[in-house]
């Protein structure tokens, strides 16, 4: 399987970083005062919102993916949307094939409220869909909007006053396919296998509701922990057979939840600090975008490994994984094998 281009809108001009890259601006909060007040019913002021600019968003990523990718979207075959950001039908993923005007005959997954885990289960469906259907080509989008979820602080809440601190705005698009052709298109990554596991013993530990004030959810201290032990597994299960257990030898594209997850992996996995700074990068310069986050941490590792002139999309190694983490707890666990930049000297030719 071949993750074929990656292309990622930053959502928001450098002016708006104050504002943690968020939609709503403070004239929108003034025109829909009920948003800015804790516990207060405004559920259908944020639902008419994100209805509109959920799409609308993925449309903009799912452009920069089509170009990047360099062949007409009348090729596209399927299409993937994950989105944690409210819940109507049709869904976005009918909303964006009308916005891209794809063909009415493009076969529609629409992922919901799957969270932070969404892009590793957007990227693991696109990789079933692309082996088992000759000449497709899956456009996979992840796109988030956080009005549902922005809420006044208050003293006693603490889970909503972490999640104004990590949550943003973001949204990312790819295409996957296989058997690519070498003379259009130009693989970025293999994606060898792909695993989702409950974690033991979470249950509870992340949690979200729709409730008349919008979204809310419980994050438990314990995440970072579960999270770490539960990825140990994961990766002696996917790398046993390939006679991998140095995970510094490793690629990572972690999931940039907060600094205590990535400080809990890093610790774990006795991880060099370079290790996870694709990912650290991601969190300090965009926040916790949910699904989209994951992809953004893939592009910023492409982009380190084409400035710094490395052999190899992964930083110049040849072995990679893509760890995503969300509710329930869940864990997806994507091994990528990456592909040469043009540089070093086993590369085949300069990538884009």
């Amino acid at each position: 399987m071949t993750l074929l281009k990656d292309k990622f809108k930053r959502i928001c001009e450098k002016s708006m970083i104050k504002k943690r890259y968020m939609h709503l601006t403070e004239e929108i909060l003034k025109e829909n005062p009920s948003i800015g007040v804790y516990k207060a019913p405004s559920l259908d002021v944020r639902q008419n919102m994100v209805i509109v600019e959920v799409p609308k968003l993925g449309k903009e990523a799912a452009i920069k993916a089509i170009q990047d990718w360099g062949q007409p979207k009348s090729k596209i075959t399927h299409l993937v949307f994950c989105s944690s950001s409210g819940v109507d039908f049709p869904g976005a993923d009918y909303q964006l094939t009308m916005l891209l005007g794809l063909h009415p005959s493009v076969k529609r997954i629409m992922i919901n409220n799957q969270g932070c885990s969404a892009g590793g289960t957007g990227l693991r469906i696109a990789k079933d869909l692309a082996e088992n259907n000759a000449a497709a080509r899956v456009l996979l989008v992840c796109s988030e909007n956080m009005t549902l979820s922005f809420h006044a602080p208050a003293e006693d809440d603490l889970d909503t006053l972490v999640g104004q601190a990590l949550f943003a705005d973001g949204a990312a698009a790819l295409i996957v396919g296989a058997n690519p052709d070498r003379s259009i298109e130009c693989p970025l990554y293999q994606i060898v296998s792909a695993a989702q596991t409950i974690v033991p013993d979470s249950e509870g530990a992340l949690v979200g509701r729709m409730r008349e004030m919008g979204q809310t959810y419980h994050l438990s201290v314990n995440i970072p922990m579960l999270a770490a032990n539960s990825i140990e597994t994961s990766l002696v299960e996917a790398f046993g057979p390939l006679g991998i257990s140095d995970w510094n030898s490793l690629f990572w594209i972690v999931h940039p939840g907060g600094p205590a997850i990535l400080n809990r992996v890093e610790a774990t996995f006795g991880l060099k600090e370079e290790k996870l700074r694709a990912s650290r990068h991601v969190l300090r310069e965009y926040g916790n975008m949910w699904s989209p986050s994951v992809f953004f941490v893939l592009g910023e590792m492409r982009k380190r490994s084409l400035e710094e002139k490395m052999s190899s999309t992964g930083e110049g190694l040849e072995w990679g994984v893509l760890v995503g983490m969300g509710p329930g707890m869940t864990v997806e666990t994507v091994v990528l094998h990456s592909m040469p930049t043009g540089y070093g000297p086993n590369s085949l030719s300069h990538g884009p």
